[in-house]
């Protein structure tokens, strides 16, 4: 297996780490090095890391406030300041505030380390205090965009399906496919690792994760060779709650909704000396309608065959989603944390599909056909992971090792049925054709990662880290047909498929930062060994062992005024996943086939991004310009069967060339008055064939969100947001312009230890795919709702918490700590 020539990822990888030392050459150095004050803020029982501290340096002259800001999320600080002596004081909630004296800088000594600074718990809890200053609902850096899921009101009682399809730049189609930027191969972790939580296939585990779990969502557009190579358009990492607080606090959200939807969530944490425990635990009853329907063509020499159908289909169930862990901290250098993930869903769906057939033209009908499935999905998933962490004596400096294993099932049980009509509408007289399947997946993963992170010199950082994964699954699909009283299977319908997937990655990365200037250089290599198999064909597609490398760059330069450039690149590569390969048809539909495709090779994609972010006293707005070319592109194709029947299967194409410009902005234009908004425009050109027949687009298009919040009275809110899509062209037809509006309100009682939430998903229910596909000898036009409009009330309690016990930051997990520049 080959991927794009090697003299191109050999020039990269030679040219990348100069690169920095050719910008540096042009930037003027300073005759005296800047004067900091740095360290790194901890709780003095547990030496745990207190993330947003507020931290104000003053002049010991007259008390004039020199610098200041809050703390990252590993504690640390840092505070430009001129010659003199200064003290500094540093305040959190719940903790006593401590203030540190006598700091001086001279030219000769410019730099104050503090190292760490230890604050003790309050020895009262502030049950009553409420702090409304708060987070932003998006904080972004260079590099990074975080989506504070509790600052979006029309999340209440959603599913973290629902959440991305709220984050800018991402998208959720109705089939549950995560796109971002407008590419699909989106690479979907939880807390910054793969997880059974999100299942086998992403789609059903997004819709079955309770949103009221999740505190965050962070999107990384151009991954450092730190994280895995897989995901071709980024990373979306979605980090699930967890306090560190002292003693028992937690919270506990109940929803009900129309449709049918009830559920209960609760988190708890207990903190005490060395031992955190943490908890969540999210109960959920959904049922979720959808319509759709589609027109139809096939064309076989001068006749035409017409059929339109009409879908109405009920889906959902029980789920239940369980964590449990504790951190150990066996001393201030070491601690250890485990954690235990279970997640079960019992469902009972139900779909009605109409076939309404037509002879040449749609006054000539020629009968109807009703078919029914009746289907019982049951998907338990487990999943283990022991992780270590060893800080040292310099700040930055540590080492961090993780094992986890996932085992997750999913098994489908159909009962169909088809009930043939004369034109008229009466009954044919044709006994009912009766069908059912059975289809069991199980999915095993072992995944082992280390990372080691070494700084030197003043801003300098070297890491170097090993992942291995070793995963398998297998597919047992089996349709049988009812004979009078005998079932009996269907050929080419019934077989077992296994996937063997083994990929081992080492990686370096080497960066400093110096002056104005940030550079970072990594490479990543990682190796494969994937197998397919089908047992009852005995069909093996043993592919050889092949490794890549996967360099990546980024530099910044601050300049003045809030403003921050960036340069980034990266390799990344996207592997066909378990049902891009899977050759099992899907059964529901008897018209419309889906199936994968053994053959599938990976893309390789090289992204390139020019990102821009300034800062105001009531603002943040980012702009990127960024750039992917990739090679073997996937793309599904439709084809037709029979003169009533389609396949639509994955193929490897030649070329897809994304050029796109983003903004993404948050403003408070008054106090109570929070806007933020984004914009992407991009244009796509694919190219490539299949069988000889050519598959090309070229579109421009664009998507845009933008969201309005209003405090009122300090105890209500009042959100709106709205989500467009416009129309995009495709290899084989094009999509049309999508767009929804959410509302929401929410209001704090019992003295603001409650809050209660009314949320509105998609008001005019018009969130629907519309969708045109023709090729030379069929042409089809549909429409498909997933859910209708969402009405749900949410009652939210805390227990030993304040409404907020953190304060606003313009960034979070981000800026330098991010998935790019990472200092």
């Amino acid at each position: 297996m080959t991927n794009s020539p090697l003299l191109k990822q050999l020039t990269a990888c030679l040219f990348l780490p100069f690169l920095p030392v050719f910008l540096a050459a042009q930037a003027p150095v300073p005759v005296t090095s800047q004067l900091l004050v740095k360290g790194r803020v901890v709780d003095a029982q547990t030496r745990v890391p207190l993330e947003f501290a507020t931290v104000a340096l003053y002049s010991s002259t007259d008390s004039s406030v020199i610098g200041g800001g809050l703390t990252e999320s590993d504690g640390a600080f840092q505070i430009k300041a001129r010659e003199g002596v200064f003290f500094l004081k540093i305040d959190f909630l719940a903790y006593t505030s401590l203030t540190v004296g006598d700091i001086r800088l001279t030219k000769d000594e410019p730099v104050a380390d503090l190292g760490f600074v230890a604050l003790e718990p309050a020895a009262n809890r502030l049950d009553e205090v409420v702090v409304r200053a708060e987070k932003s609902a998006v904080q972004m850096s260079l590099d990074k965009r975080v989506f504070n899921v509790g600052k979006d009101l029309a999340n209440r009682g959603g599913t973290a399906a629902e959440i991305l399809d709220n984050v800018p730049s991402v998208n959720v189609d109705v089939e549950g496919n995560v796109s971002l930027r407008g590419s699909g191969g989106v690479r979907i972790l939880i807390d910054g690792r793969p997880s059974g939580l999100v299942g086998i296939s992403n789609t059903n585990g997004l819709r079955q994760l309770p949103a009221n779990l999740i505190d965050r969502v962070e999107v990384i557009t151009n991954p450092s060779a730190r994280y895995e190579a897989e995901g071709m358009a980024g990373i979306i990492n979605i980090v699930l709650k967890k306090e560190q607080a002292n003693g028992l606090n937690g919270a506990v959200d109940l929803t009900v909704g129309n449709p049918d939807q009830y559920g209960a969530s609760i988190n708890l944490n207990y903190r005490k000396n060395k031992l955190n425990l943490f908890s969540n635990y999210g109960l959920r009853y959904r049922k979720s309608p959808g319509t759709g329907s589609q027109y139809q063509e096939f064309y076989t020499g001068d006749t035409t065959f017409i059929t339109e159908l009409t879908r109405n289909r009920e889906r959902g169930g029980w789920s239940n989603s369980l964590r449990l862990g504790a951190d150990y901290f066996i001393n201030p250098q070491n601690s250890l944390t485990t954690a235990f993930s279970w997640r079960y869903s019992n469902e009972d769906n139900f779909s009605e599909i109409v076939y309404r057939d037509f002879f040449n033209s749609i006054n000539n009908p020629t009968g109807t056909v009703r078919r029914t499935d009746d289907e019982k999905e049951i998907e338990p998933n487990l999943e283990y992971n022991l992780n270590y962490k060893r800080t040292f004596e310099r700040d930055g400096h540590e080492l961090v090792a993780d094992v986890r294993f996932q085992d997750n099932t999913e098994q489908e049980n159909s009962d169909f049925r088809e009930r043939s009509f004369a034109p008229d509408g009466a009954a044919s007289g044709a006994p009912d054709f009766i069908q059912r399947s059975e289809n069991k997946e199980g999915q095993r993963n072992l995944i082992m990662q280390v990372d080691y992170v070494h700084p030197f010199g003043e801003e300098g950082r070297f890491e170097l880290g090993y992942r291995g994964g070793l995963r398998d699954i297998r597919n047992d699909f089996q349709v049988e047909e009812l004979n009078g009283t005998v079932w009996s299977t269907l050929p080419g319908l019934t077989n077992n498929f296994i996937y063997d997937e083994n990929i081992h990655a080492g990686y370096a990365i080497l960066g400093n930062k110096i002056q104005k200037f940030s550079w970072q250089g990594g490479l990543r290599l990682e190796v494969s060994d994937v197998k397919t198999e089908l047992l009852q064909t005995n069909e093996v597609n043993d592919r050889p062992i092949y490794s890549n490398l996967f360099p990546s760059a980024h530099v910044g330069y601050e300049l003045p005024g809030g403003h921050a450039v960036q340069i980034s690149y990266s390799r990344r590569i996207r592997r066909p996943r378990f049902w891009d390969l899977n050759p099992f048809f899907t059964y529901s539909d008897a018209r419309n086939f889906r199936s994968g495709n053994p053959n599938l090779n990976p893309e390789f994609t090289d992204a390139y991004e020019i990102s821009h972010l300034v800062r105001w006293e009531k603002g943040t707005l980012s702009s990127a310009i960024y750039h992917r070319h990739t090679d073997d592109v996937f793309e599904r194709i439709r084809i037709q069967l029979s003169d009533t029947s389609s396949l639509t299967f994955p193929v490897n194409l030649s070329t897809q060339n994304d050029f796109g410009l983003e903004f993404t902005g948050s403003y408070e234009p008054l106090e109570f008055w929070k806007i933020n908004g984004n914009l992407n425009f991009f244009r796509s050109i694919t190219k490539g064939t299949y069988e000889g027949q050519e598959f090309n687009a070229d579109t421009y298009t664009w998507s845009g969100r933008v969201s309005s919040r209003i405090s009122l009275w300090k105890k209500v809110d009042i959100q709106k947001t709205f989500n467009y899509r416009a129309p995009r062209n495709t290899t084989q037809g094009r999509s049309k312009a999508m767009y929804h509006l959410d509302l929401a309100a929410s209001m704090d009682i019992l003295k603001s230890k409650g809050t209660l939430t009314l949320s509105v998903q998609d008001v005019f229910n018009t969130r629907r795919w519309r969708y045109i596909t023709e090729g030379v000898d069929f042409y089809t036009e549909g429409d498909f709702q997933w859910r209708a409009r969402q009405v749900n009330l949410t009652f939210s309690y805390r227990i030993n918490r304040s409404k907020e016990q953190r304060k606003d930051r313009d960034m979070e997990g981000g800026g330098e700590n991010g998935g790019g520049m990472e200092f």
